[in-house]
């Protein structure tokens, strides 16, 4: 791969990534990957000190040491979209040369963990307890625009979840890092994510327009092969897992899970949840 074009990666005035607005030293080789901007501030209260922060749209970042090691934060706003976003760019802070465009020829395996909330699709997994993803099966679209890499076991779930939840495309299937989630997800429940690219209809629920899919949420609870079942919903551990492999980084996905979607029951303080999942990640990584 030789120069990589203006357009191709656009770079601010002052030499940084467009979206994230950050330059290579302003990162750590641990990220943590929040979704809401109001969560920065969550994980950086816990910081020793905060060396640098950046706030540039729904992307705020704050660099900081927790126990004497250097930590990043950054948020990413709701989506897949913007997790592609997110990891084209942060790779690109240590992978590529920002002077000459090229590729650097050592490349740097960053650790990204993320930190979100989801809802319960098993009725045994209770509401303020904490998930970590094992697979992820993305409904959303984004891999279909790449060649996502995938073994025989994750292409043969694809394929079975198609047919057994009645969807008009394939999802992708794609396991997270086994080193990470052994390292955060210690006493964490572990189960296997879907990754949806909405709210509302793409997670089952109806409120004034008619769904497609009625029957998602339990076609995805009864959904089982083998020992592989579905355990919660949210929007954005798919891309994480695809990007990851793709780029050659170890990701992770930390599960605050404040509704049981099967029980139609909410957390009466989510805050609390997440707060305590935040605490755990840090102790952790």
């Amino acid at each position: 791969m030789g120069k990589i074009s203006e357009t191709d990666l656009i770079l601010n005035p002052d030499g940084s990534v467009y979206h994230l607005n950050l330059l290579p030293k302003n990162i750590s080789e641990t990220i943590i990957a929040v979704g809401d901007p109001s969560r920065v501030y969550m994980v950086s209260q816990y910081f020793d000190e905060v060396e640098f922060e950046m706030n540039k749209r729904e992307f705020i970042t704050h660099v900081g040491k927790y126990n004497n090691k250097r930590i990043t934060v950054i948020s990413t706003g709701i989506g897949t979209d913007n997790i592609e976003i997110f990891f084209t760019e942060l790779d690109a802070l240590v992978n590529i040369d920002l002077k000459t465009r090229e590729p650097k020829p050592r490349r740097k395996k960053l650790k990204v963990i993320r930190v979100g909330t989801s809802g319960a699709l098993q009725e045994d997994i209770p509401v303020g307890s904490h998930l970590v993803s094992d697979y992820a099966v993305g409904l959303d679209n984004l891999m279909s625009f790449y060649d996502l890499p995938m073994d025989d076991y994750e292409t043969g779930l694809a394929h079975d979840i198609q047919k057994k939840a009645g969807l008009h495309f394939m999802p992708y299937v794609v396991k997270g890092s086994d080193e990470l989630r052994e390292q955060v997800g210690k006493d964490m429940l572990v189960g296997n994510t879907v990754t949806c690219p909405g709210f509302y209809a793409p997670q089952g629920r109806e409120v004034r327009l008619p769904i497609r899919f009625p029957r998602l949420l339990e076609d995805l609870n009864y959904y089982h092969k083998g020992e592989f079942w579905l355990t919660n919903f949210e929007m954005e551990t798919s891309a994480y897992y695809a990007m990851g492999r793709m780029l050659g980084h170890d990701v992770v996905s930390a599960n605050a899970i404040i509704a049981n979607r099967m029980k139609n029951k909410f957390s009466k303080n989510p805050t609390k949840v997440v707060e305590s999942l935040i605490e755990k990640v840090l102790e952790r990584v």
